[in-house]
């Protein structure tokens, strides 16, 4: 995907404009939503360009392509978010890369973090991804298990809660996506009254391109944005 920089400029400001009003209209502070960009469909270029226009906090999905990005840009003092799903085999290379793990959507992989984070010393930010929407292809856990399973990532030394993730349903459009939304910031509301001390749950990892907006009104802290950067 190729973008010239005055357009890239362009957008860039325009999602963070989107994101102050978005954020103003719900009663807000716009400087607790964060934009993580998303780089899946753009190469190392392009994303230099949006760290010159002063972005920091940049997604990718595929661990690989992760590697790729992050060495060559090494020179940069970029945030990387692992916002797709996390092989357990893909542990150990990735970790030392990522500021935040979206993904955390199982007991197999979280254990497999806190191994990995446990030999480096290293204590690893995480969010739980949870299938709010109930979508059979959509990894992560069922909002049922969350109170359980947070009591069990809280006895893992090495792996630190930061909150949840999840994605809007495949259908529906923004009232469904809104719908979905507030079922996770009400899931979270009601987990922070019995999870254990050790475990926050401040941040909220939702919203993409098509809803982002509506994912700030119903609590996002962290709005995953890619394609409306590009086009």
């Amino acid at each position: 995907m190729n973008v010239s920089l005055e357009k890239l400029a362009e957008n860039y400001h325009n999602v963070l404009k989107r994101i102050h009003h978005a954020a103003e209209q719900a009663g807000r502070d716009p400087m607790d939503v964060k934009l993580v960009a998303v780089t899946k469909y753009v190469d190392d270029s392009v994303v230099r360009s949006l760290y010159q226009l002063g972005c920091r906090n940049f997604g990718e999905n595929r661990p690989q392509v992760l590697w790729e990005k992050a060495d060559k840009l090494s020179d940069c003092d970029i945030s990387w978010h692992m916002i797709g799903h996390l092989q357990t085999n893909k542990v150990k290379r990735s970790l030392p890369m990522i500021y935040l793990l979206h993904a955390g959507d199982s007991l197999k992989l979280l254990n497999a973090v806190n191994r990995e984070a446990n030999a480096k010393g290293v204590v690893a930010d995480v969010l739980c991804e949870v299938n709010i929407s109930g979508d059979g292809s959509k990894h992560g856990f069922s909002p049922d298990s969350m109170a359980d399973s947070l009591t069990e990532i809280s006895q893992m030394q090495n792996v630190r809660v930061k909150g949840l993730m999840a994605m809007a349903s495949l259908t529906g459009g923004t009232e469904r996506a809104g719908e979905d939304f507030e079922k996770l910031r009400r899931l979270r509301d009601q987990l922070q009254q019995v999870v254990p001390d050790n475990v926050s749950l401040s941040e909220l990892s939702m919203g993409m391109s098509g809803d982002f907006e509506q994912a700030i009104d119903h609590g996002a802290t962290l709005v995953r944005v890619g394609s409306v950067l590009y086009q």
